[in-house]
């Protein structure tokens, strides 16, 4: 057991060092950035229950990630309401309003933000937001957490041709900075945003802040963190930085 245990550790420390030099990262908001998803949800369980969506019974956190997480709007609203689109695009618009108030409430940082931020700093490191939810959302969060400065830029899915799990949001992060996909890597917490960052051709760490471990998996993350305190990262970083250094 110890040997195969010693070989997954080396290759969660090796999984990122083909990308030495390293040029850039990219990052997810909801789930990545902070842990909003209980927002989301809450948001969401109200506001259908209000119009006795499901005959009035809540909904659960399993058909939440099932429908929800991660996923465009356009694609929840017809998941919803696939009979009546437009009801659909208007719920989820007063659906995001009611989450920017809890929000702007509520949102902490993810633990050990402050010291991968950090270290992309002191790197000189380029870095972009790349997410599904709209605009107003986006900008909020990465306001409320403190990284408007940080961000080069803030790419929208419902900006580009197609959303996650489509990797045009990832290559199109990419172009906004100049960077090439062989020296940057994603972190990300969602299937369909790590199936995006894989399409787009990058390592993907996956932050294992709400959806279940299983179902991350097998969108096929280099491997899957705890938060950015998780000793898992910091083996892999540092062994990067050495890869970098020859």
């Amino acid at each position: 057991m110890a040997s195969s245990a010693n070989s997954l550790i080396d290759s969660i420390k090796s999984s990122l060092t083909k990308l030495a030099p390293l040029e850039a990262v990219l990052f997810d908001i909801d789930g990545t950035l902070c842990d909003s998803d209980p927002l989301h949800y809450y948001a969401f369980r109200e506001m259908l229950l209000e119009i006795g969506f499901n005959g009035g019974v809540p909904i659960t956190e399993e058909f939440f990630i099932d429908t929800v997480a991660g996923k465009h709007n356009d694609d929840i609203a017809l998941a919803l309401f696939p009979d009546d689109l437009q009801r659909g695009l208007k719920f989820v618009d007063d659906k995001e309003a009611l989450f920017r108030k809890l929000a702007a409430e509520q949102v902490k940082p993810l633990n050990g933000l402050d010291k991968v931020r950090k270290w992309i700093e002191d790197r000189g490191l380029k870095r972009a937001a790349v997410t599904n939810a709209p605009r107003a959302n986006a900008e909020l969060m990465v306001s409320l957490l403190g990284l408007s400065d940080f961000f080069q830029a803030v790419i929208i899915g419902g900006e580009c041709e197609h959303a996650k799990p489509h990797p045009d949001p990832y290559l199109k992060g990419l172009e906004a900075l100049k960077a090439s996909k062989d020296h940057t890597f994603v972190f990300e917490d969602s299937v369909s945003g790590i199936k995006a960052g894989v399409a787009a051709g990058m390592p993907v760490v996956g932050l294992a802040t709400r959806n279940p471990e299983h179902l991350l998996m097998e969108a096929k993350p280099a491997f899957l963190i705890k938060d950015y305190a998780d000793p898992k990262l910091w083996a892999a970083l540092e062994e990067l930085d050495k890869a970098g250094a020859h």
